[in-house]
């Protein structure tokens, strides 16, 4: 067999490991999601996510759904969101055992940690936002909003603000995995990464007000996690470049 060859197959083998990776993933998605769908249900699904905005509501005010399939569509997206953050071990396992046999032995001991303090970290996130901010966030608006204003959100527009701010709050909470990949693969040192960390506070609140709704609120609930957490970073990066330095490097 000719070295092209050669190389032709093994290009071959691991696109089908990918596909088999990526099928399990999908696997594991569904498997969530059917189990949401079975209990709660898709509807106590929603109204759970709804009950930050509904608790900030004047009593017996409900929310509005101004399309026809909003009421169908919109609980279903939810079921799928949660059960896509509840598989995110489960996705990220699948990507690491793709990853897992072309590495060297201290290879693999930086990438297992990586894999289940990202997908922690994001489901943190996730949980700060919908237990201590979104719950301020609504009662903030809520009190600054005129008496002759009726609040009756629509249901389409509070998924996406959901959304886009558990996604912000999500990828927040992965800067200590930033910080130590930079750090471990020898991008940035830990000294350089101290030096700016001025310059990081004040990116840090630029984007918070940049991703976040304009109130003070919800922008120093996520600048101020996001500066701790590049703290942890910086405390965290050279231990853990440490334990997974590679033999050579001991030498």
């Amino acid at each position: 067999m000719t070295d092209e060859a050669a190389g032709e197959e093994t290009f071959i083998s691991h696109l089908v490991e990918l596909r088999d990776r990526l099928v399990k993933a999908s696997i594991g998605i569904a498997i969530a999601c059917a189990a949401l769908f079975i209990w709660p249900g898709p509807s106590q699904v929603y109204d759970l996510l709804a009950a930050p905005m509904i608790a900030s509501l004047p009593p017996g005010a409900k929310m509005i759904a101004t399309g026809v399939v909003s009421p169908f569509l919109v609980p279903m997206k939810v079921t799928l969101l949660l059960a896509f953050i509840l598989s995110l071990p489960w996705v990220f396992y699948q990507l690491w055992a793709f990853v897992a046999p072309g590495l060297y032995a201290h290879e693999k001991r930086l990438v297992l940690p990586l894999v289940i303090s990202s997908s922690l970290l994001f489901i943190a996130g996730v949980a700060f936002c919908y237990f201590f901010v979104f719950g301020r966030v609504f009662h903030f608006i809520g009190e600054f909003a005129p008496t002759s204003i009726a609040v009756t959100p629509d249901i389409e527009n509070y998924l996406d603000f959901v959304m886009s701010m558990c996604l912000a709050f999500g990828a927040t909470f992965e800067v200590p995995v930033v910080v130590v990949i930079l750090v471990r693969m020898g991008i940035v040192s830990i000294e350089k990464l101290r030096e700016i960390r001025s310059y990081v506070i004040v990116g840090a609140f630029v984007i918070a007000a940049i991703v976040t709704p304009p109130d003070v609120v919800s922008q120093l609930a996520l600048a101020i996690p996001m500066c701790l957490l590049y703290e942890l970073g910086l405390l965290v990066a050279p231990i853990f470049a440490r334990v997974t330095r590679a033999p050579e490097e001991h030498a």
